[in-house]
């Protein structure tokens, strides 16, 4: 099965997988096969109905997040995908089997007096506030993916048109705005580099290398941790905090989805929701009886 797994990973890196994603898939058919070695189950066997089904039970006992459970079991599902396409399986034992439905939640988004004290911490870290300043205003002014942050090259900002050429998922290029502020924070930055070439990662850690996603993440924690917010934030928040703010401000969900690099519209229409103080602020205005 090692075998398998090694090859199906080679498949989804040259399809561009991010490192992330092909990490993720890992993990996710690493469980499967210890849960096999633990029952003493041969690779020639894993893939009956039965055993899935046993699997996908043990799935949901360890892991209380349904959306988790649906993430691995998607794995598995290209897994045997892919073990059908190269021969190695004769039939797809997944078409036997209902997945349970995904769960619906809402992303969780800072407001904007969160996120401009998010950005105000960064702006003032302790050995690295111009760079911090920079991360945090272009995350949040592009909506970008943490792993689209850390791939960007100096020459991958327009700073004359005020665009960011960004690669997402599958390696998909987009164009995407970027704020005043976040380009004059970029610059500030860029000129306490030493002599920055365009080739250059635009982010670079104490090092000197190019910033990675686990540093990304070490540097959001900490910023998240000194703003003390009231609530668990994480990268993805700021994507989540531009998407939710653009769209209260009359933003349309084409030119949002164009933004956020989404496949399809319905995954951009989770954003629709509003705060409860936009609701009951519609509401106040709109019915008679609300102004008696």
């Amino acid at each position: 099965m090692q075998t398998w797994k090694a090859a199906f990973l080679t498949e989804l890196e040259n399809k561009n997988f991010s490192p992330l994603t092909v990490r993720a898939y890992d993990a996710a058919l690493m469980e499967f096969a210890r849960f096999c070695t633990a029952r003493h189950i041969a690779k020639e066997n894993a893939f009956t109905p039965a055993h899935l089904r046993t699997f996908l039970a043990n799935l949901q006992l360890n892991h209380p997040k349904r959306n988790t459970v649906l993430r691995k079991i998607a794995t598995l599902r290209s897994f045997v995908s892919y073990l059908v396409r190269q021969g190695y399986l004769d039939k797809n034992p997944f078409k036997l089997l209902p997945s349970p439905k995904k769960e619906k939640l809402l992303p969780k988004f800072l407001s904007v007096p969160e996120t401009d004290r998010l950005i105000g911490t960064a702006s003032h870290s302790k050995h690295f506030a111009s760079r911090d300043k920079a991360l945090f205003e272009l995350m949040y002014s592009s909506g970008l993916r943490r792993s689209e942050v850390t791939g960007l090259k100096i020459r991958d900002v327009d700073f004359f048109n005020g665009i960011v050429k960004v690669f997402g998922k599958g390696r998909k290029e987009r164009l995407v705005p970027v704020t005043q502020a976040a380009l004059q924070a970029l610059k500030d930055y860029l000129a306490c580099r030493p002599n920055p070439q365009p080739n250059e990662a635009l982010f670079l850690n104490k090092n000197g290398q190019p910033l990675s996603g686990d540093g990304l993440a070490y540097i959001f924690k900490n910023t998240a941790i000194a703003s003390h917010l009231a609530r668990r934030v994480t990268p993805h928040s700021l994507r989540h905090s531009f998407a939710t703010h653009l769209l209260g401000n009359g933003c349309d969900l084409r030119s949002l989805q164009e933004m956020l690099g989404h496949k399809s519209l319905s995954t951009t229409q989770v954003y629709t929701h509003v705060s409860l103080e936009q609701l009951k602020s519609v509401y106040d205005q709109a019915h008679p009886k609300s102004k008696e």
